[in-house]
């Protein structure tokens, strides 16, 4: 066995931020002092460890001195603490307009779970709502609001099990915020958002025949996939689908999920 010392590329402050949380939690419930396998700051590294390097559990329980499922069930207990830091939509969108943004971006991801044997595509995860043998391939899909220009998500909904359109997810978690944010700020979303509903801006659908879109639809058509293609780069790069098997790729969510059991 060969060891070695390793070094966390995150600022000590978010460590100490977690660290805190973690202490309040275990407070509230109360906690026995000196009960834990590890402190609030071992904790919260473990955590960190877990979003900034896709380690398994399996590797952080051995790196860290506890079972596979203590680490399981601190990584879950980081996860908790996190997301119940995460605004709700229609805060997130309050907070856009009082930074003066234009519009926010609406997007779905198609995310791996934890276990799967390979990685769904997002074409093959939508066509499975058709009944195509796809539909085995277990997916989850997520709806997320994004704002540019560096396309970092302002809010992640929860998770939709199963095969789910984009527009359904977005349909059950986000419209109302939406909606009332229209005036103000404007929500831009490719063409599986048709439908959605007010303030919701797709591009013009082309005509049926030979028809050509005007050349002003053109360029506004343009001029937003320009817009629409930072937020959801931001959105494909914030959930990573190049996660190690047995991980699933962590997500700034109001209720985050908790990373999936692999099966033995």
């Amino acid at each position: 066995m060969i060891a070695y010392r390793a070094t966390l590329d995150v600022p000590g402050e978010l460590a100490q931020f977690v660290a805190r949380l973690l202490a309040a939690e275990r407070r509230r419930r109360p906690t026995p002092r000196g009960s834990r396998a590890l402190t609030c700051f071992g904790q919260a590294v473990l955590g960190v460890r877990w979003f900034r390097d896709r380690a398994t559990p399996g590797t952080l329980a051995r790196d860290h001195g506890i079972c596979r499922a203590t680490a399981y069930r601190y990584l879950d207990e980081v996860i908790a603490v996190l997301a119940e830091q995460a605004p709700d939509l229609a805060e997130a969108l309050e907070r856009a307009k009082d930074e003066g943004l234009s519009h926010v971006i609406l997007d779905g991801k198609v995310i791996r779970p934890a276990g799967a044997k390979s990685p769904p595509s997002v074409s093959k995860a939508r066509s499975s709502t058709c009944g195509t043998p796809e539909r085995r391939t277990p997916t989850a899909a997520t709806s997320s609001p994004c704002s540019p220009p560096g396309g970092f998500p302002l809010w992640v909904s929860d998770v939709e099990p199963g095969p789910v359109h984009d527009l359904t997810a977005a349909r059950i978690h986000a419209p109302p915020a939406l909606y009332r944010a229209a005036a103000d700020l404007p929500t831009l979303a490719d063409l599986g958002y048709d439908g959605a509903g007010i303030g919701i801006l797709i591009p013009v659908k082309q005509p049926t025949g030979a028809q050509d879109l005007a050349i002003n639809t053109r360029t506004r058509n343009a001029i937003q996939r320009s817009l629409r293609c930072l937020g959801e780069r931001g959105f494909a790069c914030s959930t990573s689908a190049g996660a190690p098997s047995g991980t699933s790729p962590p997500a700034p969510a109001k209720s985050a999920t908790s990373p999936a059991r692999r099966s033995s």
